[in-house]
């Protein structure tokens, strides 16, 4: 039997206190601002406006401090807020090989066009614990290089020069992109809107699936073609102008993952794409993109399809962090009714079995 529990909205409302002053925290020490998470927890924010899907570098900063770092609860929020905004129009397709360079590094080529730049990069220190940084005070001086403006060459050009890379993904010309904001998915899914998916995808699941790759569970042997990190334009379509307008700049982590291929009946051997582009900085979550979504190309080379990042269903359908969220912590909330029918169940299932036991017992001793 359910008994209605009373005084809800006072323990709620309390609990609403309580989270407020949890993310206050000591009153002796400042509060933590906007500008500060911006500028220190840059790589948090940026993952926050990836996964959220909106570009708001001061809202994903908000949207961490009121979540008290709790990283997929700020996405949550951001999304949230998202969908309330209104939209004006599209924007046309971003030109990445026209990236204001910050980063950018290749796997395939030691000399390539361009060179190499490292960057703000973790990928050469130690991981070990740095005292310094428990002082306020800078412990060196800022390195200060603007980015690289000028057009570079992509590594996967080289080797389209050669023919050695399946030609760049091209739409047929009356394709309209899909939105998955707002339109319900039906599969199997175009690449378009697989890659929408992938890109607001959870960083964590999609770097395990990544990883699954590497040991065997799908047919891939991938090199990192190039990683860039930089800003791009951003145009708005304005078809009563003729022509696109733009309305700034936007960071954004671009990876091009070259694949073995062996060939098949339809195509010959060569080189195959994986593709990843997440905003900001991001380039973890840009490699493991591009690893599932060639390991999602499974159907369209003819291998077969025998690991779960080849799935697209289950990879897709998993792969959004607010629904998994949603899914496992209602487990939280009441279930009372649903819990007292199991429990009754269960007891009847039980005095059965007991039943059943007794009278075996019986046997066995008359025997």
């Amino acid at each position: 039997m359910y008994v209605a529990v009373k005084g809800g909205e006072t323990a709620i409302a309390n609990a609403h206190r309580l989270l407020a002053d949890r993310r206050r925290g000591d009153r002796s020490l400042p509060a933590i601002s906007i500008d500060q998470i911006v500028a220190q927890l840059g790589l948090a924010v940026d993952r926050v406006m990836a996964e959220a899907s909106l570009y708001d570098r001061e809202l994903a900063a908000l949207a961490v401090r009121q979540a008290r770092g709790d990283m997929i609860e700020a996405i949550f929020i951001l999304r949230a807020y998202r969908t309330t905004l209104p939209r004006f129009g599209l924007s046309v397709p971003i030109d990445t090989g026209r990236m204001k360079i910050e980063r950018r590094v290749s796997a395939t080529y030691k000399d390539l066009p361009g060179g190499q730049l490292l960057g703000a990069t973790f990928d050469y220190t130690h991981r070990l614990l740095d005292p310094s940084l428990l002082a306020d005070e800078p412990v060196a001086d800022p390195v200060r290089k603007q980015a690289d403006e000028s057009a570079m060459m992509r590594v996967s050009d080289i080797l389209a020069d050669e023919g050695l890379i399946e030609a760049d993904g091209r739409l047929p010309e009356d394709h309209v992109p899909g939105d998955l904001t707002r339109e319900p998915l039906e599969f199997p899914l175009d690449r378009d809107l697989r890659l929408q998916a992938l890109a607001r995808g959870d960083e964590g699941f999609l770097l395990a699936l990544a990883y699954s790759t590497q040991r065997g569970y799908a047919r891939t042997h991938p090199f990192v073609g190039e990683v860039r990190i930089g800003d791009v334009e951003v145009e708005l379509d304005m078809p009563e102008l003729g022509f696109a307008v733009s309305l700034g700049r936007i960071q954004v982590t671009e990876c091009q993952m070259v694949n073995q291929f062996k060939g098949s009946a339809n195509n010959p051997p060569q080189f195959t794409r994986g593709y990843g582009l997440v905003f900001g900085q991001s380039e973890r979550k840009a490699m493991a993109m591009s690893l599932v979504d060639r390991a999602l190309r499974a159907e369209e080379f003819g291998e077969d399809i025998v690991a779960p990042a080849q799935d697209e269903e289950f990879v897709i359908s998993h792969s959004d962090n607010v629904q998994a969220t949603g899914f496992v912590e209602h487990l939280k909330l009441p279930h009372y009714v649903d819990f007292q029918a199991e429990l009754d169940l269960v007891r009847r299932m039980r005095a059965e079995y007991d039943a059943k036991s007794d009278g075996n017992d019986v046997r066995e001793a008359a025997e």
